[in-house]
């Protein structure tokens, strides 16, 4: 090799220190629409940003995935201009692609433990997952995998969230006849009523579903498992052989503090649910009501909060604020988002905690009171506990509050079943593979290990589809040896 050839290798291995950027519409733009905030890579953006993986031989952003994606090989194929071929890569895992690419915090699974990230910006991982998954469908370039014969077994699965649809995808290539049972009357779950368009477009939700109808998933909606149909029905009465349960955790906390009957108080759950499925944002073709602050607090830190704010902002507020008890640092909700939400404008009141609401002669809320906080001692989850100044408040007038402090298991379907163990919040138990006390009933997601991300739940609904074919092909042999034993 000549000494050109040698320096021309060189050049070609010089790593580029910082990821490509994705763009992005302007903010003094998209704060007043609920058009989607990033454009997405181009293929020559996508491959310039492919080529920056280095290729190691163990690479750990593999074991960084909760659904274990060949990340090397979807990247390989980018980078060789191969774009279909890593979106199917990318589907022999993940069955969801498009949404995960934008919704899931590849910053802390996947990206995190990048061989790049120790002396640079890691491999922007999930954009190139967004951008095959993009390229393929955009393209009209999908196409169904293979799938096993028909095995005459039958699988419920409640709730269309991202486990539900994880649970699908894998067991019906396996041959099995899978039917999901959805209480609204679209599918998604948190993924259609709980994320704004601006971040996830419902047309990609509907697109990915629809995907899994073609290869043969079956959805009943409007069924609301516990009250219409109970699991003791589906696997006696319906002839299922198992049921998977992902209903997530829909019941919405609350602060417990005086005033927070009045009305313009909204948990984020329902306020999120008319915007979204209601479509509450496109007013007036969608009379659905919803009140529109002109000064609006919003009560928490995490992503939900975010979605919150800025779809009150798009909604014609004039001031946003995030109400939130620690500092920036302990915000939950992942960087991109708090970033996003800074440059709308969004204003943040952090070590501020609510204590009282008052409305006014018509019964709405119209301030709010707040006491300071400080940073004390970290706390279970490792974040410093935060401790209220005495007689150190202040008020906030506003005209619309939003609390986004989690969720809780909703208890209609557990409360209608014999035999599930729960724990003392109202999640079902269930092990490392997601089977539950209760004989041929599996669970994963929220409603298993309460309000966790996209990525998570669908982690835990491969685990529990792997593990349902395990036993129901294990208990099809113990069958047969059993008749042949006894003929």
């Amino acid at each position: 090799m000549s000494g050109n050839e040698k320096k021309a290798k060189k050049e070609k291995k010089k790593i580029i220190p910082k990821k490509n950027p994705m763009p992005e519409q302007d903010p003094k733009v998209r704060r007043h629409n609920f058009e989607e905030v990033p454009y997405g890579y181009t293929p020559e953006l996508a491959q310039k940003e492919a080529e920056r993986c280095i290729m190691c031989k163990k690479p750990l952003c593999i074991d960084g995935c909760p659904v274990n994606i060949d990340i090397p090989g979807f990247i390989k194929m980018i980078a060789e201009g191969d774009y279909v071929g890593a979106a199917r890569k990318i589907k022999e895992e993940n069955c969801l692609p498009a949404i995960c690419g934008r919704v899931c915090p590849q910053e802390t699974q996947c990206e995190i433990v990048c061989t790049l990230a120790k002396k640079f910006e890691p491999v922007a991982i999930g954009r190139l997952e967004r951008f095959a998954a993009d390229y393929e469908r955009d393209n009209n370039l999908i196409e169904l995998p293979k799938k096993l014969p028909p095995n005459g077994r039958k699988i419920a699965v409640v709730g269309s969230g991202p486990a539900g649809l994880t649970v699908a995808g894998d067991l019906i290539v396996l041959g099995y006849e899978v039917t999901i049972y959805e209480a609204f009357h679209k599918p998604g779950g948190v993924l259609m009523y709980g994320i704004p368009e601006f971040r996830l477009p419902k047309k990609i939700v509907e697109e990915e579903v629809d995907y899994l109808k073609k290869l043969g998933v079956t959805l009943e909606f409007n069924q609301v498992i516990g009250k219409s149909i109970t699991v003791d029905e589906l696997l006696k009465d319906m002839g299922y052989n198992a049921v998977f349960i992902g209903v997530g955790a829909g019941l919405p906390s609350f602060l417990g503090i005086p005033g927070e009957e009045l009305g313009g108080v909204y948990s984020a759950n329902e306020y999120l649910t008319r915007s979204n499925l209601m479509k509450a944002f496109l007013f007036p073709e969608y009379d659905t009501p919803i009140v529109r602050g002109r000064t609006v607090c919003v009560v928490g830190g995490g992503n939900v909060a975010m979605d919150a704010a800025r779809t009150a902002l798009r909604l014609g507020a004039e001031n946003v604020y995030i109400v939130y008890r620690r500092s920036r640092t302990e915000l939950p909700a992942r960087e991109e988002e708090i970033h996003h939400a800074e440059e709308e404008g969004i204003i943040f009141k952090l070590l501020t905690n609510p204590v009282e609401m008052y409305g006014d002669e018509r019964g709405m809320v119209k301030r709010i009171k707040c006491q300071e906080m400080e940073l004390g001692e970290p706390d279970e989850s490792g974040r410093r506990r935060p401790v209220p100044k005495e007689g150190c408040y202040f008020t906030i007038d506003t005209d619309l509050v939003i609390i986004a402090i989690g969720g809780q298991a909703n208890p209609l379907l557990t409360k209608s079943m014999q035999g599930l163990e729960l724990n003392k919040w109202g999640n079902i138990v269930a092990d490392e593979n997601g089977r539950t006390s209760a004989e041929r009933v599996w669970a994963g997601g929220d409603i298993v290990t309460g309000s966790a991300t996209v990525i998570e739940a669908m982690g835990a609904g491969k685990k529990a589809a792997a593990d349902i074919h395990k036993y129901l092909s294990d208990k099809e042999k113990q069958e047969s040896v059993s008749w042949k034993v006894s003929n």
